[in-house]
């Protein structure tokens, strides 16, 4: 039986991982700053995190919704604090694609409206509502295709506003950081704007923070470096550290009946312990703090370096635009040096490293790339 549609991005099988390193079935070692597609927040393999994964195997590993689980509870209280969000109200799901999903359909529930507003280079899933609202019409087949998607221009307050105008839109949905896009920030002036503007029409606020939160930006979540308070945000990748979990924060005002959001897998035992383990060591290890110290280094040493390239970011989530294809470049980064990067389009490397990265690993990586970028000018 063959694989259907897979398509790795690296010609390299790891076969083991370790803090911010992983090794392939031939020994050599890598310095990551993909991070597994951002999802590696707490490092590879922490051992708070191992150790509660294994203990909790032992107990329980699944079962229904239909019974307590205590530990939804303390991943409750613990993310409500470390975030901020202490009000808010928390769905357990599986993914941010499922994340998103509840999050559009929770805003047409309480709006009773169908239109959602995205914006161009967004990225929100692959399922039917969440694909629908992302600005890639070749990961868009027939049956996702509706009318109710309004994808508009980043950053322009006029244009939403024109939409909001006509009043059958239920909601706004916007990355704290666009990842896949490109990493573009979106302005503060925009996001003070957007709230304003979903209160005086009626549509909700969502963030979808699936990428940019859990402390990738420097806060915990990438909208903190505004005023800011969305009705609704919607996170994953970080939360788990590489298990599977998702979860959709509620502002309380938004009141749930019996049956309105459900869910088989969301918030069992093992991925509650992984989330669990991955707000202790955050915590313990002052990681949201080490991401704006680490990437706010990795900016201002990459932006000292004598070529042509933009640089976009908060925290360890950095983008670097440059006016021709980068293929060459990660390649060289990876084979040559042992460094892992992620990539947007053809033209942008993007930076993702776990969040644990030190700026001895921030250095080793501006020496090597400083290298390959001489290398190149020659």
């Amino acid at each position: 039986m063959e694989l259907f549609n897979v398509y790795p991005l690296f010609d390299i099988t790891p076969v083991k991982a370790e803090g911010c390193y992983v090794w392939d079935e031939n020994g050599m070692k890598y310095l990551d700053l993909y991070g597994g597609h951002a999802v590696i927040s707490i490092g590879h393999s922490h051992p708070t995190y191992v150790e509660k994964i294994s203990k909790q195997l032992q107990q329980i590993g699944f079962y229904s919704n239909s019974v307590q689980n205590p530990l939804q509870k303390e991943l409750a209280e613990k993310l409500g604090k470390q975030s901020g969000c202490e009000d808010y109200q928390l769905f357990l799901c599986n993914s941010g694609a499922e994340a998103n999903e509840n999050a559009l359909k929770l805003a047409s529930f309480i709006t009773g409206k169908k239109k959602i507003i995205s914006y161009k280079k967004g990225f929100h899933g692959r399922t039917s509502a969440a694909v629908a609202i992302t600005d890639n019409p070749k990961i868009i087949a027939p049956v996702n295709e509706t009318d109710n998607a309004l994808i508009l221009p980043f950053n322009d307050i006029d244009a939403t506003e024109e939409a909001l105008k006509k009043g059958d839109v239920a909601a706004v949905i916007v990355e704290g950081i666009q990842g896949i896009g490109g990493i573009y920030v979106p302005d503060t002036e925009f996001l003070t704007k957007l709230k304003q503007l979903t209160e005086k029409y009626v549509a909700v606020l969502i963030l979808d923070e699936i990428q940019s939160g859990y402390g990738r930006s420097g806060k915990f979540f990438a909208y903190q470096h505004t005023d800011i308070k969305p009705d609704i945000v919607t996170m994953a990748k970080g939360m788990g550290n590489g298990f599977p979990i998702g979860g959709v924060l509620i502002q309380p005002e938004i009141e749930p009946w019996f049956g309105m959001l459900g869910t088989t897998f969301g918030g069992n035992h093992l991925a509650c312990a992984a989330a669990i383990a991955v707000l202790d060591v955050m915590k313990d290890e002052n990681l949201v703090e080490n991401a704006e110290t680490v990437g706010n280094y990795l900016m201002d040493k990459l932006a000292a370096i004598d070529a042509a390239f933009e640089i976009r970011g908060e925290g360890l989530m950095i983008g670097l635009e440059f006016k021709q294809p980068i293929a060459e470049i990660r390649k060289k980064l990876l084979f040559d040096y042992g460094i892992f990067t992620g990539v947007s389009g053809q033209n942008i490397i993007r930076l993702l490293p776990p969040l644990s990265l030190t700026t001895e690993q921030a250095d080793t990586f501006l020496a090597a790339f400083a290298e390959v970028l001489g290398s190149f000018a020659e």
